[in-house]
């Protein structure tokens, strides 16, 4: 009798789940329902997947309204009338329209109207299928009204919104949330009716006990309403069920592809290769999954036609037929990766490729996707309430001051010294706390469905104009639909980008393959790099806990780096193993000593330690005896939501019933289940971690031999782990020139010509982008400025944005010092403004006569300093107090179990928390030399002394060694001084400051050089 129930996907209107609805309806005995949340269908698929669980029969509908007013509930008869009105909102979502009073002609669905919109639209006529809902409230006041002689249209409209009255205070605050005003500000008109609750049918039945017509009405429109989706473990895909015309054309069209790629990947093919190939396309026939293969081979095929570099990665590397197609580049025979990983007769949830696009490219091959197939969507996902957001918001509802809702956002509170009005926002945020706050997009899911996807869902239109679904990929996967992850990243921006730079630079050194990646494997100079940890820029490689890493497992193979690539993952440091991997590498024979003999027998290659994603399937199916499907359920329940289904949680018992019938103690069976549950959910599958080594190889052979050109391609890419300065920097330890940006030399990005290499304009942060713009055509156009002069009468520009060209020295290939062109250009511009049209003639220039002016090394950093956000001299050069020792990384072996005192320029900080909740830091900088070494605040330290902000900080502590990797553990720090800035400060103070320890020199360059460089080019 309930045609009208909200969860809280009625987005900060309902209050509770479709599971608490459900559970609900059982305390209740309500055997049917209807679920109609508010323009959303976000919960329907699992509203009708979890129903029989709790003996009701779903019915699904949407409650369209425009505002929180009502105009009418959808009911879907059948699948077509779901789809209906999932097409109806679409459109409306879409196009952002208001709902109309009055619906369309539905063909599958019924229309309920709430008895007051009828009465306040005087509506009169209604169709077949359209009805006037009456609630236990307005019932009072049917028979006073002109609708009670039409008994044939009348139905029970009683909304479920709440359960009790804290379900409802807690909707008021939602709702004071999305109005943006204080509690006691809120109008009645947003909030729904207290009274809007389920109650027992017998309640219910007689409340309604004098218009038993009502009744059975109600109960006529729910018998003759069905919906169904296939949840089952048997369920049939629901994505494009045939590339081709037929399931039969493809698969002649997959072996075909298959054969072709044979003789590419494979030029010395054995028996091994042919048996493997035909072991999976036997599988992928019966799993029904040839055309997943093809749409993926569709999409990079395209991508290869276009030019766009792409890495195929994921689970899908361990597939020979997806190593045959292109999508991948990694050889699963050579790393025996395990296929049933990815595909296996008793897995039930759909296969899973990534594919990493540049990011510039990626948004073009989505276009493509969109443009090339019938049914497309991207996947939702549900952006909920956070405990410091929750508390924020609701403390600005309840009017409380900024000082006291920080405190209570942090945490830095005693529960007995706050008021109530805290104690309020407290009890309510753990209430929504959890709670849908907003829909939004999946990083990188999109559906192809055999079927419109408003057949699953309506769809709404977020601001990059991609139809996306109102579920998320968990639904998607139950329902049927396996999802194509199509991701961006800046390390394939940074490769494709040095391939044109080399071409355009050493053009006779261009006649590599960067996909030949077997040779990279065997090239002792990348090798090299990798064991030094020499990676800075390098993808997947740079990061100091990576570096780390590489150096204490004394990495300078693929496979090494392959293991590496998983072992750096969260998983595997927390269950404690990446410490025991490392010393069982480095120790021969201690694997044997520590490791189970099952755990050693199942995972030879990584010393009996979990590394990879179906290490976890190995252990479950040969430790604890589960099949490979229920292996595969505990797998994907280590993360996300699925952990708390039922499913995961048998497999979880299982795991450990299995487990003691062997005869395993408690004590290993629970060390091994925690390792499991630790690890699982953070680690990658190896064919993942191949990929990524496979990336990292292509990236350090570009930075092996062609270093300039790659690090032009990385600072043009955005950078990567750090700054954009420290990329500068290992440029010019390169043996990089780096000029300032030229108005005669720079683009818009970087660009380098022979070993000098020119920032880009874009480093200018407040020049304009069309300002850029101009002076490129222009000089693509016309040739080289010769001058000032030339320049102001060739490009239009504003005086405030020619002094950021001319204090960044972008003139002085002219030979003039930049003051001098400073005065010279405020002179000529405001005597002759500029017009915003080209003028026939040049204009006639006064000639003025400016007394000699100079800069100082000082002003210069400090001018480059503000423009660019980095200076191009060393920092260390601009201390107050030049430094007490030249110590850096070059001298930490010496003094290992010894105290330094040491400078050093901070890179980056990692701060983390240890298992007792205390804080710490782990920093690494740059010494005075330019190399890098590393840092480790312990709790103690790091509650005595913080980090502010970047700069040059001075360390006392013990030099130490874990694993070969040296690194300081500091006792004392102090952040260093710099020079007052002499353009703000007293000019002679701070020329007398650094003359007292340096000669005045010159950055990078100097003038002549550069006009030398600037006429050669």
């Amino acid at each position: 009798m309930y045609l009208n129930c909200h969860t809280y996907y009625s987005m900060r209107f309902g209050t509770f789940s479709e599971l608490d609805l459900l559970q609900l309806a059982q305390q209740n005995h309500i055997k049917q329902l209807v679920l109609t949340d508010i323009n959303t269908t976000s919960a329907c698929l699992n509203f009708v997947r979890k129903a029989p669980e709790y003996d009701v029969r779903p019915i699904l509908g949407i409650d369209f309204r425009n505002g929180v007013d009502c105009c009418f509930l959808g009911i879907a008869k059948n699948n077509a009338g779901y789809q209906e009105l999932n097409t109806f909102l679409s459109y409306h979502l879409q196009n952002e329209l208001e709902i109309p009073q009055r619906a369309p002609s539905f063909k599958n669905a019924f229309v309920i109207y709430p008895f007051e919109t009828v009465l306040l639209n005087e509506q009169h006529e209604f169709l077949e299928n359209e009805f006037i809902g009456i609630s236990i409230k307005t019932l009072r006041r049917l028979p006073f009204s002109r609708l009670l002689k039409l008994k044939d249209k009348l139905v029970v409209q009683q909304p479920v919104t709440f359960r009790n009255k804290r379900d409802f205070n807690a909707h008021r605050l939602l709702r004071a949330i999305d109005n943006n005003v204080l509690l006691s500000k809120l109008s009645e008109t947003e909030v729904a009716d207290a009274d809007e609750k389920m109650f027992p049918m017998l309640n219910l039945a007689e409340a309604f006990s004098e218009y038993t017509h009502i009744l059975e009405n109600t109960e006529r429109l729910l018998k003759a309403c069905s919906i169904h989706f296939d949840f089952s473990k048997n369920r049939k895909p629901q994505n494009l069920k045939a590339f081709t015309n037929s399931i039969e054309e493809d698969e002649r069209l997959i072996e075909k592809l298959c054969d072709e790629g044979l003789p590419y990947r494979y030029p010395k093919m054995d028996k091994s290769v042919r048996e493997r190939l035909e072991k999976e396309l036997d599988v992928i026939k019966k799993m029904g999954f040839v055309s997943y293969f093809l749409i993926n081979w569709d999409i990079v095929s395209h991508a290869s036609k276009r030019g766009f570099y792409y890495v195929g990665r994921g689970s899908g590397a361990n597939s020979i037929v997806a190593y045959l197609l292109r999508i991948t580049d990694v050889d699963p025979m050579d790393l025996d990766l395990y296929f049933e990983r990815f595909i296996n007769l008793y897995r039930a949830n759909p296969p899973d490729f990534d594919i990493d696009f540049s990011w510039r490219d990626r948004e073009e091959m989505t276009q493509y996707i969109f443009d090339r197939f019938d049914h497309v969507a991207l996947v939702g996902t549900y952006v909920t309430f956070k405990r410091k957001g929750v508390v924020r918001e609701l403390g600005k509802v309840f009017g409380l001051p900024k000082e006291e809702i920080d405190i209570l956002s942090e945490g830095h509170y005693s529960l007995s010294k706050l008021d109530s009005a805290s104690r309020l926002v407290l009890k309510y945020g753990e209430l929504i706390q959890g709670m849908p706050n907003y829909l939004s997009v999946h990083a990188s899911g999109i559906l192809i469905s055999e079927r419109p996807l408003n057949y699953f869902s309506a769809t709404f239109l977020p601001p990059k104009g991609f139809a996306v679904t109102q579920f998320d990929m968990v639904i998607a996967e139950d329902v049927g639909l396996y999802k194509f992850d199509i991701l961006a990243q800046r390390g394939l921006g940074k490769i494709k980008d040095t391939l044109a730079i080399v071409a355009q630079n050493q053009p006779e050194e261009a006649n590599f393959d960067i996909h030949d990646v077997k040779t990279f494997f065997q090239d002792s100079v990348i090798n090299n790099l990798i064991k030094t940890a020499q990676c800075m820029g390098c993808f997947y490689v740079e990061s100091p806990a990576m570096r780390m890493l590489l150096k204490k497992l004394e990495v300078d193979n693929y496979l090494g780096l392959v293991a590496a690539s998983s072992i750096i993952r969260p998983g595997v440091a927390k269950s404690g193993m990446m410490r025991e991997y490392i010393l069982r590498h480095r120790h021969e024979g201690r694997a044997q000593e520590k490791a189970h003999p099952v755990m050693l027998d199942i995972m030879p290659d990584t010393y009996g330690v979990m590394v990879y994603q179906e290490d976890v399937i190995k252990v479950a199916h040969h430790f604890a005896g589960l099949d490979l499907g229920e292996a595969d359920v505990l797998r994907r329940g280590m993360s996300g939501k699925f952990r708390s289904r039922e499913e995961f949680q048998k497999v979880k018992h299982k795991f450990i019933s299995n487990c003691r019938k062997k005869g395993y103690k408690d004590v290993l069976i629970f060390e091994i289940w925690n390792q499991v549950a630790s690890f699982a959910g953070y680690a990658f599958a190896k064919g993942h971690s191949a990929s990524y080594a496979v990336e990292s190889y292509q990236s350090l052979f570009l930075r092996a031999y062609f270093p300039l050109e790659y690090m032009v391609a990385v600072l043009n890419n955005g950078g990567g782990f750090y700054r954009s300065e420290f990329y500068v920097h290992e440029a010019r330890m390169m043996g990089a020139t780096i000029h300032p940006p030229c108005i005669n030399q720079s683009q818009i990005a970087n660009c380098i010509y022979d070993k000098h290499i020119y920032l880009g304009m874009m480093y200018l942060r407040d020049l304009e982008r069309q300002v850029m713009e101009r002076i490129v055509k222009e000089r693509a156009t016309n040739g080289l400025f010769s001058s000032l002069e030339d320049f102001l009468d060739r490009v239009i520009i504003s005086v405030e944005q020619l002094s950021i060209l001319i204090r960044i020295d972008a003139f002085r290939f002219t030979g003039i010092n930049k003051h001098q062109i400073l005065w010279k250009a405020y002179l000529t511009l405001s005597r002759n403004p500029r017009v915003e049209h080209p003028k026939l003639f040049p204009p006639t220039r006064q000639k003025f006569r400016i007394p000699p002016l100079n800069t100082t090394f000082l002003e210069t950093a400090f001018e480059q300093w503000e423009l660019l956000g980095f200076c191009l001299s060393s920092p260390f050069e601009l201390l107050e107090v030049p430094p007490k020792n030249s110590n850096g990384q070059h001298n930490l072996e010496s003094y290992l179990n010894r105290h330094i005192d040491i400078y050093g320029y901070l890179i980056t900080v990692k701060n983390t928390n240890t298992h007792s909740g205390k804080r710490m830091h782990f920093a690494t900088l740059l010494d005075q030399q330019g190399k890098v070494f590393d840092t480790v605040l312990f709790p103690p330290v790091a509650a005595k002394y913080r980090f502010r902000g970047k700069g040059i900080y001075r360390f006392y502590g013990k030099v130490v060694s874990e694993f070969g990797f040296l690194s300081i553990e500091v006792i004392k720090m102090q952040k260093q001084n710099y020079i007052p800035d002499p353009r703000y400060a007293d000019m002679k103070t701070s020329t007398r400051v650094f003359e007292t320890r340096t000669q005045h020199k010159n950055i990078g360059i100097s003038d002549k050089e550069a006009i030398t460089h600037d006429e050669r080019e």
